[in-house]
């Protein structure tokens, strides 16, 4: 019997788990340990490239803020440019926001109004999908400038808290290395 982890459990084994943060009763999924470990992190980073390089993506979008560092570091290893999507506030010229739920209040994203053109193929990264809202608005906002989104994709799904469904439900694609039960 081998004891290789395939490249999820690999990754896995590498993500922290930090109970009762930021809230009692949450089980964070922290990725930074993963992200410190050079041969894990490749491991990652390959495992997007190997997943996006023959669909040709034109750009890869990256939520704020932990999907800036996989979505950038995904877009220089598949030679296309990187957007990011930040909180409301953030970016200096003229934006398109797209506001959503939180389980108590609402957010919202934006992205700069050029940052994408009619037809061009988009993969949209963050680190993890929990309720989904944040990943949807991600994706309402690339679509409203036109684009086509190739899909959704993230380290982690967290399926318990209903994001991954939501997503699905609206029609998107997702893409997750692994999964987590427990919120």
């Amino acid at each position: 019997m081998s004891n290789i982890l395939s490249p999820a459990d690999y990754i896995r084994s590498h993500i922290r788990t930090v109970p009762d943060w930021p809230a009692p009763g949450v089980q964070f999924r922290d990725i930074t340990p993963l992200l410190s470990n050079p041969r894990v992190f490749r491991v990652l980073i390959d495992q997007f490239v190997h997943r996006y390089f023959e669909q040709r993506p034109t750009a890869i979008a990256g939520l704020d803020a932990r999907g800036f560092i996989i979505g950038s570091v995904l877009a220089y290893e598949l030679g296309v440019g990187f957007i990011p999507i930040r909180k409301k506030g953030k970016l200096p010229f003229t934006t398109v926001a797209e506001s959503y739920e939180l389980e108590y209040g609402s957010a919202t994203v934006e992205i700069h109004a050029d940052a994408v053109k009619a037809g061009e193929r988009i993969v949209l990264i963050d680190d993890l999908v929990a309720t989904g809202g944040t990943m949807l608005a991600g994706a309402r906002l690339l679509q409203r400038l036109g684009a086509e989104l190739i899909e959704c994709g993230a380290i982690v799904d967290l399926p318990e808290l209903g994001g991954s469904a939501k997503l699905k439900g609206e029609g998107l694609a997702l893409f997750t290395l692994l999964e987590f039960d427990g919120a």
